[in-house]
C-alpha cells in the first residue's frame, strides 16, 4: 500500500506556478527519498515560512546550507571527533551524513538560520518585487471617469 497522496484537490483553483505549492510538495517528496533527518515545513503568515530540521548531536560546524538556482540544500554529518574515553553500550542517536534539498518558489529567499536545542530552523521570506505584484486591468481599456 502506498502512503503517497496528491495535493491536487487543494490547489485546483490555481493556474500556473503556485509559490507555496512547489515548496510544500518538494518537502513532502524529498529528491533523495530519505526520511532522515525528520523535518517540518511551516507557514507563518502570508509571506513567511520556516523549515525545521531535527539534527540531534550535530553542531554548527557539522552543517552546511547553500542556495543555488532556487534550490536550498542542507547537508550535514558528524565530523570525526577523537574520544578514546567513551565506550558506547548503545548508540541510538543517529549521526550519519544527510543531504536534504528543497526547491524554492519564485521570490522566496532565505532570511537566516539558527541551531537551537538540536533543531535547525531555516527562515524563509517571500519578497515580491513591485513589477511582479498584481495590477488592476481596465475592461475595454477605459479608465473610470473622475468626478468632481
Amino acid at each position: 500500500m502506498s502512503n503517497a497522496f496528491s495535493l491536487a484537490p487543494l490547489f485546483r483553483h490555481s493556474v500556473g506556478f503556485d509559490r507555496f505549492n512547489d515548496l510544500f510538495e518538494s518537502a513532502l517528496r524529498n529528491e533523495t527519498g530519505s526520511s532522515y533527518p525528520p523535518y517540518n515545513v511551516e507557514k507563518h503568515g502570508d509571506d513567511q515560512y520556516r523549515i525545521v530540521i531535527a539534527v540531534a548531536g550535530l553542531q554548527e560546524e557539522d552543517l552546511d546550507l547553500q542556495v543555488e538556482r532556487g534550490v536550498l540544500t542542507v547537508s550535514g554529518g558528524r565530523r570525526e571527533r577523537v574520544s578514546d574515553d567513551v565506550t558506547y553500550l548503545h548508540q541510538g542517536i543517529a549521526q550519519r551524513a544527510f543531504k536534504l534539498s528543497f526547491r524554492l518558489a519564485d521570490h522566496i529567499e532565505v532570511k537566516g538560520a539558527a541551531l537551537n536545542h538540536g533543531l535547525l530552523s531555516v527562515e524563509l521570506v517571500r519578497i515580491v518585487p513591485e513589477e511582479a505584484k498584481p495590477k488592476r486591468i481596465a475592461i475595454n481599456g477605459q479608465q473610470p471617469a473622475l468626478e468632481g
